[in-house]
């Protein structure tokens, strides 16, 4: 992305009243954000769901400028952006509604191939739940996860420093731009993080810092995940807010249980008792529900061996879902709808035909591959 291409993404992203949501329903309308920048209001007001409220305001100079501005903010500090259909963009971010159109990252992050879970939890942690967390990494360790998480006090930095210490990628999610960092505490981590992973937020270096940038931030920390992982939590907190966004996302969610009465196992009990989470009483019950696979010769992941079925009838769609999981990794089921250009209900249907012909099969986690 050129330095222009890029003013024109800040900028859009500046304006208050357009939403991720709504840039990339206008940015798909129109191409880019430079054209919906240089669009008329009268063709953008025929875009359904678009009114007068929305872009009011949307062709206010003051975007560019301010846009500029960050964008000095990033070369001087060596940040890399990532767009929201770029190639270095979180993979399984991509496919949240919500998700940001532009992420800004600095340090050694390489997510290509890798599994990814976000552990999380209260800032309260108690022994039980540290000694669970650095337990979960650990073994962990074989099938070489990138954990992520919102560097914050308590589960989060645990979290993060387990991961330092056997080696792991690491990423923490952060609630304020580049240019500070919360808790100011944990600035003496931020070497390690960087070395062994590093930081991703959406909020600029102008952005007030606010409470209610947690709760936006964790969209993100659930979004680019495979599962994710509640150590503790007291009866309210934002590690429920969390796991709920990984479940409208379709996630995996593990609790860990604890006893009725303490106070910092509250929510986990109720997001197992309601069937919002699964529970985690063993670390391995993390790759066992996700069908992550060790070759048992080089401790590598790898996908179990299994025999194509011959001279199954197949219709057109069903050849194209065929097609696109030939010699791939099991796939989440809204990858399969993107790919192969289709509506998930329709996929989801046609999934379930193809199981019943002995062609696919479902897997814990929501994914799926063929037979």
């Amino acid at each position: 992305m050129t330095d222009e291409e890029l003013i024109y993404v800040l900028a859009l992203q500046h304006v208050p009243k357009v939403g991720d949501i709504t840039a990339k329903k206008l940015i798909n309308h129109c191409g880019s954000s430079e054209g919906v920048l240089k669009e008329t209001k009268f063709n953008l007001l025929k875009i359904d769901g678009i009114g007068a409220t929305t872009i009011k305001g949307l062709f206010d100079p003051v975007h560019i400028k301010e846009a500029e501005k960050e964008l000095q903010f990033i070369k001087d500090n060596g940040i890399k952006c990532l767009y929201f259909t770029g190639e270095d963009y979180p993979e399984r971010l991509k496919h949240c509604i919500d998700s940001p159109i532009l992420l800004f990252q600095v340090g050694n992050v390489n997510l290509k191939q890798k599994r990814i879970i976000s552990v999380i939890g209260t800032r309260k942690i108690t022994t039980y739940g540290v000694a669970f967390c650095e337990k979960l990494v650990e073994q962990l360790v074989p099938y070489d996860p990138i954990i992520v998480s919102g560097f914050a006090y308590g589960t989060d930095i645990t979290a993060q420093k387990a991961a330092i210490k056997h080696k792991l990628q690491t990423i923490g999610c952060l609630a304020h731009g580049l240019n500070q960092i919360y808790p100011k505490t944990h600035k003496r981590y931020m070497t390690e993080i960087e070395e062994h992973g590093g930081f991703l937020t959406d909020f600029w270096s102008s952005d007030p810092f606010d409470r209610n940038n947690f709760l936006k931030r964790n969209r993100i920390i659930a979004g680019m995940s495979e599962a994710t992982i509640v150590i503790e939590s007291a009866e309210k907190g934002g590690s429920l807010v969390t796991a709920d966004i990984a479940n409208s996302y379709g996630k995996d969610v593990f609790a860990v249980p604890g006893r009725a009465n303490d106070s910092q196992s509250i929510g986990c009990n109720n997001l197992i008792k309601t069937q919002q989470a699964h529970l985690l009483s063993n670390p391995m019950d993390v790759p066992y529900l996700l069908n992550w696979q060790l070759d048992s010769a080089t401790g590598s992941l790898n996908k179990p061996a299994i025999q194509k079925q011959l001279f199954v009838e197949l219709n057109q769609d069903e050849k194209r879902i065929y097609n696109f999981l030939k010699d791939k990794d099991a796939q989440l089921l809204d990858v399969i709808a993107i790919q192969c250009k289709l509506p998930s209900f329709k996929v989801a249907g046609i999934l379930l035909t193809m199981e019943l012909k002995g062609v696919t099969r479902p897997l814990p986690g929501k994914l799926f591959e063929l037979v």
